[in-house]
């Protein structure tokens, strides 16, 4: 009686598919044929209330949905192996289902598509996995899927082949992918190998994978330069770095527990990237004042910098969104000692004419490290004189 049902249900889905004027026939062992069969048994047992479940006994008649031509540009790198660049296909629709092949191995592991729903969670899972677990300082996002095989078990067993791009997030600001994370053209990428395992509770049990890496650099043919979303460079004494050490300054001064407060006296290097918003890198020294926080509820213009105090050579990152009104500033900074730190006339801005300042490694002496993590902050809003250092660790 089962076997009856399915030769009845097979031949109800089938044979309106060799009446569509124009079809293709194709044959009954073509991988794409199952995976239409295999779709409606799946919808048909769905729909059923009560009794048995139906599988596939054979497939009599399938005709071809689409055809279509691919233009591809492929990237020799060193190692002799080629990487697609960019992929065109121009796809010709056709008048009837897709329909495949029954497999004589029901246990052993058959292709899948790779546009599979079902491989949604496994490639998340196999991105985050390989971000956790490399010492990039970048994340990387999902490529392209190659190739898919799936393998019936007590759940399924998964084996996909992939590629990873980097994007323009670093690990250090963004603890994982989100959409403003965008593919960097001259960034590394690799293809990766994944198995997976998916118990009969959809969760994901068990994975592994090994990956081939090619540095971005390893191309014989240099990428485009343009790269929205990627670091640029900006003069030192550009105004639209005011903001945001006006920010990085304010967080320096008042996440340290310093009696003076301190000002900014060189700005070094600095460069922007657009992620979500604005994030600056700036790295400046700043120096002590004769401003004691006691006396003075901020920091002010004419503070001027103490012949002989401390200078601080610091890192700055400023994450602005200018539209919310919020700013997230963190510095770190190095004590450095007094004989790598030249004096500047008092009241002289970094604006009016920063300089680029190298200290001589013989003279330089990195005494300890602080390290200032800002909260989320309104633009504009100065920080309260009173607040006491309550994220910043120092390192002998």
């Amino acid at each position: 009686m089962k076997l009856i049902t399915i030769l009845l249900l097979c031949s109800r889905l089938l044979p309106s598919l060799a009446q569509e004027e124009g079809a293709q026939e194709l044959n009954c062992n073509d991988e794409t044929v199952f995976q239409a069969v295999d779709t409606a048994l799946k919808k048909y047992n769905a729909e059923l209330e009560s009794g048995n479940q139906f599988v596939l006994y054979r497939v009599t008649k399938g005709t071809k949905k689409a055809t279509g031509e691919c233009t591809a540009t492929l990237e020799k790198r060193r190692n002799n192996k080629f990487s697609i660049a960019t992929q065109i296909c121009n796809i010709t629709p056709g008048k009837g289902p897709i329909v495949t092949n029954e497999y004589h191995c029901l246990g052993c592991m058959h292709p899948i598509s790779v546009d599979s729903p079902e491989l949604g969670p496994v490639l998340k899972h196999a991105v985050e996995h390989f971000n956790n677990n490399t010492k990039h300082t970048h994340l990387f996002a999902l490529g392209e899927v190659k190739s898919a095989d799936r393998q019936v078990v007590a759940g399924m067993n998964y084996q996909i082949i992939y590629s990873i791009v980097q994007t323009n997030c670093s690990k250090e600001d963004f603890p994982s992918l989100h959409e403003d994370c965008v593919p960097l053209p001259s960034g590394d990428d690799g293809e990766c190998k994944g198995n997976a395992f998916v118990d009969i509770h959809k969760t994901i049990a068990g994975f592994s994978d090994s990956c081939e890496f090619y540095p971005g650099d390893d191309l014989f043919e240099l990428l485009p330069e343009d790269c929205p979303g990627c670091p640029r460079n900006i003069p030192v004494d550009s105004p639209e770095l005011k903001e945001a050490l006006g920010h990085s300054i304010a967080q320096l001064n008042a996440e340290n527990n310093h009696t003076f407060y301190f000002k900014i006296d060189t700005v070094k290097k600095a460069t922007s990237q657009v992620v979500a918003g604005t994030k600056y890198v700036i790295e400046f020294i700043a120096r002590e004042t004769k401003c004691s926080k006691e006396s003075n509820a901020e920091l002010t213009a004419d503070c001027e910098t103490k012949r002989l105090g401390q200078s601080l050579n610091c890192n700055a990152n400023v994450y602005m969104r200018p539209w919310e009104n919020k700013v997230v500033p963190t510095v770190k900074c190095k004590v450095l000692d007094m004989t790598s730190v030249i004096r500047r006339p008092p009241g002289f801005s970094p604006f009016r004419a920063p300089r680029v300042k190298k200290p001589k490694e013989s003279t330089t002496r990195l005494l300890n490290s602080c390290e200032y993590k800002g909260r989320l902050l309104k633009a504009g809003a100065g920080p309260a004189p009173e607040r006491q250092a309550e994220a910043s660790t120092v390192t002998p």
